[in-house]
């Protein structure tokens, strides 16, 4: 018996065939990029990252709510780099008023 295939179908097949393509591509370029679902990006994301500006004083005296990352954003100095100055301070406990080296 010979085999009749019908060429909408063979059509169709290479249509399905593309459109799952293009699905995967979307997905995973969607994915590298990071972008969320409703195609919006953050407006941070595209700003250029500037170096915090690293304070000209040599100490920072700690006062109530700073943690040593506050500390660091507001002087521009890493948090390792405060520590390794004030070996003393314990990072978790931070008194109010104490007096921590910059420099």
């Amino acid at each position: 018996m010979e085999r009749r295939t019908s060429a909408a179908a063979r059509i169709a097949a290479v249509l399905a065939l593309i459109g799952a393509v293009v699905v995967i591509v979307l997905v995973l370029s969607t994915a590298m990029n990071g972008s969320s679902s409703s195609g919006r990006r953050h407006p941070k994301q595209h700003a250029q990252k500037q170096k915090p500006h690293r304070t000209k004083a040599k100490t920072y005296t700690v006062e109530t709510g700073d943690t040593l990352t506050a500390i660091a954003h507001k002087t521009g100095v890493t948090v390792a780099e405060i520590l390794a100055l004030n070996p003393e301070v314990d990072p978790q406990i931070l008194i109010a008023g104490q007096t921590l080296k910059l420099k």
